[in-house]
C-alpha cells in the first residue's frame, strides 16, 4: 500500500437517528488528546464513509474524525428524496448536533466536496475550516459545449455490472498503484449483490438522478462566493500521460474559478495522482490537511 508503514487505525462504528434517517458513521479518536479538533469527513457519490479509512488512520494521530454514510449511501437509510443541497447540508448539521459537535473542520471528497461547500455556505457557524478534496469545484456549466444532456450523460452512474469477482478485478486494475486487501474491503461497502449475483451500487439510480439535478441546477458558482471560513482546495494533479488533455484543462479552469470565488482560500495541488487521492497518496493528503488546520 502506498503510504507510511504505520498500522491502520481501526475506527469505531455507530448508528444515529437523524431526522428521517438512520445514519451509520465511523469515528477515529486520537489517544492522549482530551480535546482534539473534530473533523467531519464527507464521502463522494456512490461511495461510503469507509473511503476515509486510509486518510483517517493518518489524521487520527492528531484529530478526532467522524465520517457519516450520507443519505442513500452505505448503511444509512435509502431515502427516496432529499438529494438537494439544503437537505443534504441539513443532514450533516443535524448529524453533528446529534454528536454534540458545535463546529468542525469539514472535509468533502468529490461530490462530498459539493455537499461540504453547501454546509459551509448555509450553516457557517458550524464550519471552522473547509477542505475540498478533488471536489466542490465541479461545475457542469464550465464543461466544453456545456449542456444538461452532456453533463447528465458524462456523470451517469458508473458501470459496476458483473459479479463480485468481476467488480474487484476491474477496480484492482484501475487502482493498481494503490490496491491492497484493505481497499478490496473498502470498495465493497459501496455496493451490494442482487438476487442474480450481480453487483449494484447502493446509491439507487433514481437518487443518483436527483443528485445530478442539484449539481446542474445549483452549481458551485452559486455557492462558493457565500463561504466565509478559511478554505483549502486540494485538486488531484494528472499523471503524465493525461497532462494537457481536455479533462485536465477543464479541471484547471474549474479550480481557478473556485479560487476566484471563495474569499479566503488557498490551492494545494497533489501531483500525479488519481481522483481517489485518499487511496493513492494518503500521507501527502493528510500532511496538507494537517498543515492547513494548524494555521491560525
Amino acid at each position: 500500500m502506498t503510504g507510511s508503514n504505520q498500522p491502520p487505525v481501526a475506527p469505531t462504528e455507530g448508528q444515529l437517528k437523524v431526522g428521517d434517517l438512520d445514519v451509520h458513521y465511523l469515528e477515529w479518536m486520537p489517544t492522549g488528546r482530551p480535546m482534539p479538533t473534530t473533523i467531519v469527513a464527507l464521502h463522494g457519490l456512490a461511495s461510503s464513509a469507509h473511503w476515509y479509512e486510509r486518510l483517517s488512520s493518518r489524521l487520527s494521530q492528531r484529530y478526532r474524525v467522524v465520517a457519516p454514510d450520507q443519505r442513500g449511501h452505505g448503511r444509512t437509510t435509502q431515502a427516496p428524496s432529499g438529494y438537494d443541497w439544503q437537505t443534504l447540508a441539513s443532514d450533516v448539521v443535524a448529524f453533528m448536533q446529534a454528536l454534540q459537535i458545535s463546529d468542525a473542520a469539514v472535509l468533502g471528497h468529490s461530490w462530498g466536496g459539493n455537499v461540504a461547500i453547501n454546509v459551509a455556505a448555509r450553516f457557517p457557524r458550524h464550519v471552522s475550516k473547509l477542505v475540498m478534496i478533488d471536489g466542490g469545484f465541479l461545475d457542469g456549466h464550465l464543461l466544453p459545449d456545456a449542456s444538461w444532456e452532456l453533463f447528465s450523460n458524462r456523470f451517469a452512474p458508473r458501470n459496476v455490472s458483473g459479479t463480485r469477482r468481476d467488480f474487484l478485478e476491474r477496480l484492482s486494475d484501475q487502482l493498481a498503484d494503490c490496491w491492497d486487501e484493505d481497499l478490496a474491503r473498502i470498495v465493497q461497502t459501496m455496493v451490494y449483490e442482487d438476487e442474480d449475483g450481480q453487483i449494484q451500487d447502493i446509491l439507487r439510480p433514481s437518487n443518483h438522478a436527483q443528485v445530478l439535478e442539484a449539481m446542474w441546477g445549483e452549481p458551485p458558482s452559486v455557492t462558493l462566493p457565500q463561504i466565509e471560513c478559511p478554505t483549502l482546495i486540494v485538486p488531484a494533479g494528472p499523471r503524465p500521460e493525461r497532462a494537457g488533455g481536455e479533462f485536465s484543462r477543464t479541471k484547471e479552469t474549474m479550480v481557478a474559478a473556485a479560487a476566484r470565488a471563495v474569499p479566503n482560500n488557498r490551492v494545494h495541488w497533489i501531483p500525479e495522482t488519481v481522483h481517489d487521492i485518499g487511496y493513492h497518496k494518503p500521507d501527502e493528503l493528510a500532511a496538507a490537511i494537517a498543515e492547513f488546520l494548524e494555521e491560525s
